[in-house]
């Protein structure tokens, strides 16, 4: 297989390609642009038929990119694949140093770290391990985690033997999210590397993936950023298996769409890729937005941004693929899916200030915009929808508008079909958005990966089940986006219920539901009453969208369930290759959590601070803690300030205290051995309740590791 980059691809071959792929999308839209005109034109053209045909443009723009993608998609897999891609070069390629990052943030400490042990395993495995050092990033800012992660790190590193293979970091003060706490990691560190390959928290990648993306990168030096394409896997609710199998099924089409086009002019997505640090380094730094937020300030979606500096200083950004083992995991539930496009929402709408930006590429540009697009499409499908609506009321109140029209049946180069013009552009729209999924299934078949996914049976049904869902789920989503715009633009955060943390729980409980999709309710009641009431012919038009919105609180409910998502694995739905066939360090990742979650929790008077109190009272945790922290120089009144911080907390509690003041204590290498020194040498009537149970209690734990996440 040949492989093409910068310096050697055809320019003009590849300007052929583009001119392709964007003619596509050009006739596909006009093609749908000529029926919706020809529906509203022929009494004139009002204001609203106006704002309805010129949002009807856009939108059917955004998802002919889609439709176009696909099926370039599918011609270039069924020439047997692309000459021009990204092919990792054979085993024993040179490799060079590499820090394998994984920023965290308030996670489930037993994933993380386990995650970090089947990678760190599976490199050894490869023979590479020298080649390869692993990066903790902690901005945590709750006690525990910070603790936990501690004693989590310090345990994985005597099990794997990883001192001075694997390191820990914890940041005083976290600036600027991940994006600054990477910039961190590269100050520090990043000249003693070559390559990071950066990681998500519940990112899995194999040993063999990570050789060859080293490998790839040093065979080709104009290389700046090589992404992977993510697997998703371990989803247990119905949702996130849904998720994982459309995943799974649809972006082979996708993938080889997106690298038919853009070539070396690709985009990172923020994780599962490898970075060339050095050019990182002098090119990708980002600016501040001009203004304050929403819109300005720092650049919260980073990834987008840094390929597009990438490019711009020259050096290339590839897809790769066809890179196995690599992984990550989906969101469990609808609402929490709606929760991470919350924080996407703002970081990608910022991007709206970097179209025009100096210097950056075409294809950088066209990346940014239909991320965009991505969210702000979802209000300019309900703008569209309601305008639709008035412009329907408006034709039911005019006399003579309404009864059969000759322009009520399709014209085509001058021939008339008996098929209502609106019935014909519905065809055209959901043969844009159907096919891509046919022709995924059909891929399937061919290559013979039908029993990858369970079955050719089992894989159709799935398919036909899963485009029923996306159904449902498109208008809750799109009011879920349309939110995030709006409050948005006004400047203004979501206030959202506490989440479902409870694993004994199965699914979203209906408070949850009816507080996060009872306005979705509502507003699709009145929606389909109005619209039924004006004309029934526009309501059964409407009907998917209203059924998705008055259904919400249901559908939120029964997708969450995990009961539901095993049942559907053993009537063998919804499958994908990944558990038809787990890879080895999958399964080892659930065996080691599957013993992590053995482990007795604290019991319940403790649990809330029982990083702190292990911190204090643990003489291994309190040496390892203070060993981690830098010595400060104190004031005197700072001095007086952490006595006085030292002496409540002793007497009378941690639950006295705020969270705040906890950090600062265990920010306070001092403050940490005098607690430790006082709490063992005082008398115990002098000690807060809480601290007599906690000496009592761990007296019995210590019998057993606590400390330990797994062994």
């Amino acid at each position: 297989m040949r492989l093409f980059l910068t310096e050697t691809m055809d320019q003009g071959r590849l300007n052929r390609r583009r001119f392709l792929f964007f003619t596509g999308i050009f006739g596909v839209t006009s093609i749908a642009t000529w029926f919706m005109a020809d529906l509203l034109w022929r009494n004139g053209l009002s204001m609203v038929e106006g704002i309805v045909l010129l949002l009807f443009v856009v939108l059917f723009a955004h998802v002919a990119v889609g439709f176009c993608t696909a099926l370039v998609g599918f011609y270039v897999i069924n020439r047997g694949g692309d000459s021009s891609r990204i092919v990792p070069p054979k085993p024993g390629a040179p490799l060079a140093s590499t820090a394998i990052i994984m920023p965290v943030f308030n996670e489930d400490v037993s994933r993380v770290f386990e995650a970090l042990r089947v990678i760190y395993r599976s490199v050894q495995e490869t023979g590479e391990l020298e080649h390869f050092d692993f990066f903790v990033l902690s901005d945590s800012n709750q006690p525990n985690q910070w603790i936990q992660e501690e004693v989590a790190w310090l345990e994985l590193c005597k099990q794997v033997n990883g001192f001075g293979k694997i390191f820990y970091r914890k940041r005083r003060i976290s600036i600027n999210k991940k994006a600054g706490n990477v910039a961190d990691f590269l100050r520090r560190w990043g000249r003693r590397y070559r390559y990071m390959v950066v990681l998500d928290a519940d990112s899995i990648m194999t040993g063999r993936s990570l050789v060859q993306l080293v490998a790839t990168m040093e065979k080709h030096p104009s290389i700046g950023i090589l992404q992977t394409a993510p697997r998703i896997v371990n989803g247990t609710t119905l949702f996130a298996r849904v998720q994982s199998f459309a995943n799974r099924l649809y972006s082979p089409l996708f993938l080889a769409g997106l690298n038919y086009w853009q070539q070396h002019e690709g985009n990172y997505w923020g994780h599962n890729a490898v970075i060339r640090v050095q050019p990182f380094i002098d090119h990708c730094a980002l600016p501040d937005l001009p203004g304050s937020e929403p819109f300005g300030g720092r650049i919260l979606s980073h990834d987008f941004v840094e390929a597009a500096l990438m490019r711009k200083a020259g050096w290339g950004v590839w897809l790769a693929g066809d890179i196995e083992g690599t992984f990550e995991e989906g969101p469990p539930t609808l609402i929490d899916s709606a929760k991470r496009d919350r924080r996407w929402c703002q970081g990608n709408m910022q991007h709206t200030w970097l179209l025009t930006a100096r210097g950056f590429r075409p294809a950088n540009r066209f990346h940014m915009l239909m991320g965009v697009m991505g969210y702000v499409s979802s209000p300019l499908w309900l703008f569209f929808l309601l305008v639709s609506t008035i412009h329907v009321f408006a034709q039911v109140t005019s006399p003579g508008k309404l009864g059969p029209r000759p322009e009520d049946y399709t014209s085509i180069f001058g021939y008339e079909l008996e098929v209502p013009e609106a019935f014909t552009l519905f065809l055209l729209t959901m043969f844009l958005l159907f096919v891509p999924k046919v022709l995924s299934v059909i891929v399937a078949f061919n290559r013979g990966h039908a029993d990858r996914f369970g079955g050719r049976r089992e894989l159709v049904t799935s398919a036909v089940l899963e485009t029923v869902l996306s159904a449902l789920i498109a208008p809750i989503s799109m009011a879920f986006n349309a939110k995030f715009v709006l409050t948005t633009l006004l400047g203004q955060g979501v206030s959202w219920v506490t989440q479902r943390r409870d694993a004994d729980v199965d699914g979203t409980d209906w408070r949850e539901a009816i507080l996060t999709h009872g306005g979705q309710t509502c507003f699709g009641v009145v929606w389909g009453v109005s619209s039924f009431i004006i004309s029934p012919g526009f309501f059964w038009w409407l009907s998917p969208v209203i059924a998705g919105l008055v259904l919400s609180i249901p559908i939120s409910i029964f997708l969450s369930k995990a009961s539901i998502g095993r049942g559907a694995r053993e009537l063998g739905l919804f499958m994908t290759p990944e558990e038809v066939a787990a890879p080895y360090e999958l399964r080892r990742l659930e065996q080691n959590l599957a013993e992590c979650y053995r482990h007795l929790a604290p019991i319940g008077p403790l649990r809330a601070d029982y990083g702190l109190l292990q911190a204090v009272l643990d003489p291994y945790v309190n040496a390892l803690h203070v060993a981690l922290l830098r010595q400060r120089r104190q004031t005197e009144e700072s001095r007086e300030w952490f006595a006085q911080l030292r002496d409540r907390l002793l007497h009378d509690g941690p639950g006295n205290l705020t969270t705040k003041e906890k950090l600062a204590l265990l920010m306070d290498a001092d403050s940490m051995l005098e607690l430790h020194r006082e709490l063992w040498n005082s008398p115990a009537e002098s000690l807060a309740e809480w601290w007599r149970l906690a000496m009592r209690q761990y007296n019995v734990l210590t019998a057993a590791p606590t400390t330990a996440l797994y062994r």
